[in-house]
């Protein structure tokens, strides 16, 4: 094998530590549970304390003895007094989801995509989460009335073509609970796709099995196919109970992607993020995003400059499989969407040309072609299509605004 991804060594039995709802069952919560795994520091001590009215603490058993090993990865997980800083940017809901929540658990902010919010519980809080203002609260599965008021508003709104189902995380819910949600998404003709975020391959690899991938790929071959996105963010998190985990997707069909957050003291450096990616890669996992860190509340210490990230991927550029590269992007504040940041190798442009320095100081020029353009001659066949599309945000916007007046 061309890479070595070490096991993590069972702290029960075999039958415990490979059971994903023993895992969920033990996983640590208190000071005096991480105790038992790491000497906790003065900061991390008053990190616990302070977060009894911040921010829950959780991690899995597995999560926690990959920790012992690597500062990056407890750096995750670990609660700290820096949390409690109120210098910088500090947000409640840095992403605006708020202001384009359609129910208590619907986001509608793209035309032709919703975000679907099942469940507010996740196995491990990591502590840089965008999400503070809804996750952590252990309600577990979304409630009946705000279940089907979300799948109605997915029905009535043909233009969305996309359910992205987040959190917490889908992947703790029950088989039953999450074929469900699979199930009444794709009994919806108009849902193309199903997205669904985890960090669950990471923290808790074991949860990936045959019932699980039974239910994503679902009964029917041109059901609404799932496409799982994970979260990876350092390259040691790629255990070899989770290279299997990733193996057991994509051997069955389900494409996998993984969105990183650029993270202070974790992956900040070139040399962390190529590894990453490249054993991604060799999974067959396509490195999807490279995220800015959001500035929710208690990140100030965990964030980095956008100019960092922006080095990282000019370090890159030219070095390193195109397969590899993920997309720089930052969440504009205040729910701008994502902008995804790139460098710049134009020098100069007009009408006719532009002038380029290549990631090798090589210089070019591109000219524009002298012939008019011509259109396809079947465009219009796809018009109705994209109107429909595009439109489709507003026309629910519209719709959800007229009802609220009703009222």
């Amino acid at each position: 094998m061309k890479f070595e991804f070490k096991s993590i060594s069972a702290q029960a039995s075999k039958v415990d530590w490979n059971n994903w709802q023993w895992q969920l069952k033990n996983r640590l919560q208190s000071s005096k549970d991480y105790g038992q795994f790491f000497k906790l520091t003065d900061a991390e001590e008053a990190g616990f304390k302070a977060s009894i009215n911040t921010f829950k603490v959780s991690t899995t058993p597995y999560y926690a003895r990959l920790a012992q090993s690597s500062n990056a990865i407890r750096r995750i997980l670990m609660p700290h007094s820096n949390e409690q800083s109120t210098s910088g940017q500090q947000l409640l809901d840095p992403l605006g989801e708020k202001i384009n929540s359609q129910s208590k658990r619907l986001v509608h902010r793209y035309s032709d995509r919703v975000l679907f919010l099942v469940t507010d519980f996740c196995s491990v809080y990591c502590r840089y989460c965008t999400r503070k203002h809804f996750t952590g609260h252990d309600k577990g599965f979304v409630l009946s009335d705000d279940y089907f008021e979300a799948l109605n508003y997915i029905k009535k709104n043909k233009g969305i073509r996309e359910v992205i189902l987040s959190g917490g995380d889908p992947l703790t819910l029950s088989n039953t609970h999450l074929k469900k949600v699979l199930t009444d998404l794709r009994e919806i003709e108009h849902i193309e796709i199903i997205r669904m975020g985890s960090r669950m391959p990471v923290v808790c690899p074991m949860r990936v099995d045959q019932e699980l991938i039974q239910i994503l790929r679902g009964e029917h071959d041109f059901g609404a196919p799932v496409f799982m996105m994970v979260h990876f963010n350092h390259p040691k998190e790629i255990t070899l109970e989770a290279a299997k985990a990733l193996s057991q997707f994509v051997d069955s069909g389900i494409p996998v992607f993984n969105q990183t957050v650029l993270l202070n003291g974790v992956n900040n450096h070139v040399n962390i993020i190529q590894a990453l990616n490249r054993r991604l890669l060799y999974l067959r996992v396509k490195p999807y995003y490279l995220f800015q860190c959001d500035p929710s509340f208690g990140t100030e210490h965990l964030r980095t400059p956008i100019e960092e990230g922006e080095k990282i991927i000019s370090q890159m550029w030219g070095h390193f499989s195109g397969l590899a590269m993920a997309n720089f992007s930052l969440d504009i504040p205040g729910g701008g969407g994502k902008t995804t940041l790139v460098p710049n190798f134009t020098t100069s442009k007009n009408e006719h040309m532009r002038e380029f320095i290549g990631w090798d100081m090589k210089a070019g020029i591109y000219e524009n072609p002298k012939t008019p353009s011509v259109l396809p001659e079947d465009y219009l066949e796809y018009e109705l299509e994209w109107e429909n599309l595009k439109n489709s945000l507003k026309l629910a916007q519209d719709e959800h605004t007229l009802q609220q007046i009703s009222l």
